[in-house]
């Protein structure tokens, strides 16, 4: 294959490999609702499934470095497959009380961070060789994690609506294990360009020593900083939302599974089109200023039409220009991590940031769910939108989000703009 197809590859397996995450968001709220479960019991589940999320980026990236990058993403895919087809299995056999429904639903997420950050680090290299500029690249990486939204928040909806949660599950592990035959079929011998940045030719020094390199080097760069703090409020807000106030708003004001389907698609759907339009005009915008009016307009109306208490095409309608909007961001900081982060660092570092920025989601599903029995949901959702908008307009005070806006660096071997001015040797 050459490297065009190579790429197309790796963006397919993304794309199914999210699928199968998106449509297991979906159907776990409902196989805890279907049991009986309360709005808390959904933030509890919530919380096992996006705890090992933040665990599997802290720890995971170092094995991801010495496991090879391509194994990685075909492990993590095979283990998601095998917890998932164990859910309903139990459930349709000996019982499935609720404390295997989650462990089976925490150890399904634990790899989902190393798998995808072995892909994340391939992407460079394979754009390089395909011709392609680094922020278009990164921007097609992204749209095709937000079709993947397109495409498995309402297929699950409507799966869930007309064979129930449990066969949904089953079906997920499906689309996990093509994910994992793909990769291991399109992607075996895809390796990473030399890399020429200072200290690439280190030796490893240990797994905890390793870690450590990378965790200082998250620690030390002043921008990184800022944007772990920024992102970890806003995925704790964005848990809220997602993983127990949409699914109690769909089951309560909506009409359950498949309204919920649709919104998440929709909105899935608009941030496809907001990636892949903002790749091709990426490298002619400044990043700073587009990033906060694209923060903004990603949480704002999406969490004020709920607080309302709207209806679905309301909701649809308010989706659709967040989605647009959010289609912007990761693109861009997907872009900058390259160009600040060594070559030989970037699967741990790819975790260590991913884990800071994630460690607020699984307490953001407790917090929505226990919010939403405390003052309701439209008052849970009225809360989330004040304080995601103040927050998000943070890099508008300057400083050291400065550093966000392209620097003057020379390309390195693969392509990849490395910051003249690296954390690493302050």
């Amino acid at each position: 294959m050459n490297a065009h197809w190579r790429l197309r590859s790796l963006l397919a397996v993304q794309v199914v490999s999210r699928t199968g995450n998106v449509a297991t968001t979906i159907a776990v709220p409902f196989v805890v609702l279907s049991r009986g479960g309360s709005a808390t019991d959904v933030g509890i589940a919530a919380f096992a499934a996006t705890i090992p999320i933040v665990l599997g980026g802290a720890f995971g990236g170092v094995l991801v470095e010495r496991f090879g990058f391509v194994r990685s993403s075909v492990a993590s895919d095979l283990v998601s497959a095998a917890t998932l087809v164990a859910i309903p299995l139990l459930a349709w056999t000996v019982g499935l009380p609720a404390w295997a429904l989650l462990v089976l639903v925490f150890l399904g997420g634990l790899f989902d961070t190393p798998g995808e950050s072995g892909r994340r680090v391939l992407l460079p290299g394979l754009a390089t060789a395909a011709g392609i500029p680094l922020e278009r690249a990164v921007g097609h990486f992204e749209a095709s994690v937000r079709f993947s939204v397109l495409l498995g928040a309402p297929a699950a909806g409507l799966l869930v609506g007309a064979v129930g949660p449990l066969p949904a599950l089953a079906v997920t592990a499906a689309v996990f294990g093509a994910a994992a035959v793909l990769a291991a079929v399109t992607l075996r011998g895809v390796v990473v360009a030399p890399a020429t940045d200072a200290g690439a030719a280190e030796p490893s020094a240990g797994y905890w020593r390793d870690l450590g390199a990378g965790l200082r080097f998250c620690v030390r760069d002043p921008l990184f900083r800022l944007v772990i703090t920024l992102v970890l409020v806003t995925n704790l807000l964005d848990a809220a939302r997602s993983t127990a106030l949409l699914p109690l708003y769909a089951d309560r004001v909506l009409d359950g599974a498949q309204s919920l389907g649709i919104v998440s698609g929709t909105f899935g759907g608009a941030a496809f089109l907001g990636s892949l339009a903002f790749g091709y005009v990426a490298h002619r915008v400044p990043r700073r200023i587009t990033f906060v009016v694209c923060f903004v307009l990603a949480g704002g109306p999406s969490l004020a039409v709920p607080a309302l208490g709207l209806g679905l095409p309301w909701v649809l309608g308010a989706c659709v220009l967040s989605g647009f909007a959010a289609g912007a961001l990761n693109p861009i900081l997907g872009a900058v991590e390259l160009e600040r982060i060594p070559s030989h660092m970037r699967a741990r570092v790819f975790g260590l940031l991913s884990a800071g920025s994630w460690a607020g989601i699984p307490l953001g599903g407790l917090f929505g769910g226990i919010a939403a029995d405390g003052i309701g949901v439209t008052g849970t959702f009225a809360i989330v939108a004040v304080v995601y908008t103040i927050v998000t307009l943070s890099p508008l005070l300057g400083g050291s989000w400065r550093l966000m806006e392209r620097q003057p660096a020379a390309a390195d071997a693969s392509g990849v703009k490395l910051a003249e001015r690296s954390a690493v040797s302050h």
